[in-house]
């Protein structure tokens, strides 16, 4: 069977056991004294009033240590090693024991009307936020956090968790109606003087990239014309191609140009539709469902994962750490806002008293707990620890015992000497 756990440090179970050898002791000394006591009075020839007076005390007292002795041994196991019947209170009733203690704890410890009181006595929120706000224990705190970050991102890199990932991503973009905010964007984009330097660049990048690629549009427009057009025209046609091209890129460079007008209205006509137009919207998300179903889509995501994983590993390894500093920072200002936060504090309470009570529905589960656990504990194990706890205080209930008896004795005695 399963022995209880051992709470107490070693030091307190040797002063538990001194303490209850001391008090065995003296129990054990004052019932040997009254025994003593009275057999010296048995003994002594024509005993006087004094006398007899003491032999009726340590009369009683042996009785009242006796009776004492016994109740307490009873408890813990049978006196004289004896059989008696109701003796080995402890051992024998360990299980009624166990089921006693959890219908206790679940009736005085677990019922909602009291953890809903304690809580609010306690004020955790408050608490939780005066400790944050202090400097060095955000510290702690965020580099307790530190500690376990690797630990949980390299178990992030399994295989299929780096799949579970790229789909989780990928499930979550496709729900999202990324079309309006696309829109948006867009207009602010075009609105804002960013836009007319992104432009330019795309001219620039659309003007170097034709004349890199001029001799291969004459080879093109060579390969598509017929075979008896000569070639000085295909080298005409294709030189009027580049130069239309260029053209119109010119045009596009204007500021105030026609062509560029209508190229930014069309981008403006794009934006809009994708807020308003459900047609516009839905071919928006095909397209955006079909970009991120396709298999290198797919992989990205993967890499996105596996990156930002190398990332956090790389910067928690180094001894300036941007990631501690950033959750040292996060949580001390978490710590200093909700300190000054009191509709967040009450708030939080709430939340933290709504989760305490829900465990209120399970307290016949842990009140069931706690007996299964008592009952497999060990019989004498169990009787040794109980002992060891309230032994020594029992001692005193025979010293009681014994001096009580005494006294009962001795008032007995003179009731009887002088009223018969």
């Amino acid at each position: 069977m399963n022995e209880p756990p051992d709470l107490a440090p070693t030091a307190t179970l040797e002063r538990q056991r001194r303490t209850l050898r001391r008090n065995r002791l003296l129990a054990t000394g004052l019932l040997a004294a009254a025994a003593a006591a009275f057999f010296a009075t048995r003994l002594a020839p024509a005993p006087g009033f004094w006398l007899l007076l003491l032999r009726a005390g340590a009369e009683a007292a042996v009785v009242g240590g006796l009776a004492d002795w016994f109740a307490v041994t009873a408890l813990f196991r049978h006196p004289l090693g004896l059989p008696i019947p109701h003796t080995a209170i402890i051992p024998r009733g360990k299980d009624r024991i166990g089921d006693g203690l959890g219908e206790f704890v679940e009736r005085n410890f677990l019922a909602p009307e009291i953890i809903a009181a304690r809580l609010r006595a306690l004020a955790p929120a408050r608490r939780l936020a005066d400790w944050l706000a202090r400097p060095e224990n955000a510290r702690r705190a965020a580099d307790g956090v530190s500690e376990a970050l690797p630990y949980v991102v390299r178990s992030l890199g399994d295989p299929a968790v780096r799949d579970f990932v790229a789909r989780s991503l990928g499930e979550q973009l496709k729900e999202l109606d990324l079309a309006p905010v696309t829109g948006r964007l867009i207009t602010l984009f075009t609105a804002s003087p960013q836009y007319d330097a992104l432009f330019e660049r795309a001219l620039d990048a659309a003007q170097a990239t034709l004349a890199a690629n001029a001799e291969r549009i004459y080879t093109i427009v060579e390969e598509r014309s017929r075979w008896w057009v000569p070639k000085t025209v295909n080298r005409r046609m294709a030189t009027a191609l580049i130069e239309g091209i260029e053209e119109v890129l010119a045009e596009l460079r204007q500021p105030d140009s026609a062509a560029r007008e209508r190229f930014r209205g069309a981008i403006e006509g794009l934006a809009a539709s994708l807020v308003v137009s459900p047609e516009r919207r839905r071919r928006f998300d095909e397209a955006k469902n079909r970009l991120i179903e396709h298999p290198e889509m797919q992989a990205w995501l993967g890499n996105i994962w596996d990156e930002l994983r190398r990332i956090f590993l790389a910067d928690l390894a180094v001894p300036v750490s941007r990631t501690r500093e950033a959750t040292r920072t996060a949580i001390l200002s978490l710590g200093q806002t909700l300190a000054r936060d009191g509709e967040m504090q009450t708030r939080l309470d709430g939340a933290i008293e709504h989760a305490a009570l829900a465990v209120v529905p399970w307290r016949g589960q842990i009140g069931a707990l706690i007996a299964e656990v008592v009952r497999g504990w060990d019989a004498r194990t169990v009787t040794r620890r109980l002992e060891l706890a309230i032994g020594s205080d029992l001692q005193y209930i025979r010293m009681n015992g014994t001096l009580v008896g005494a006294c009962v004795g001795c008032a007995l005695y003179l009731v009887a000497y002088y009223l018969f």
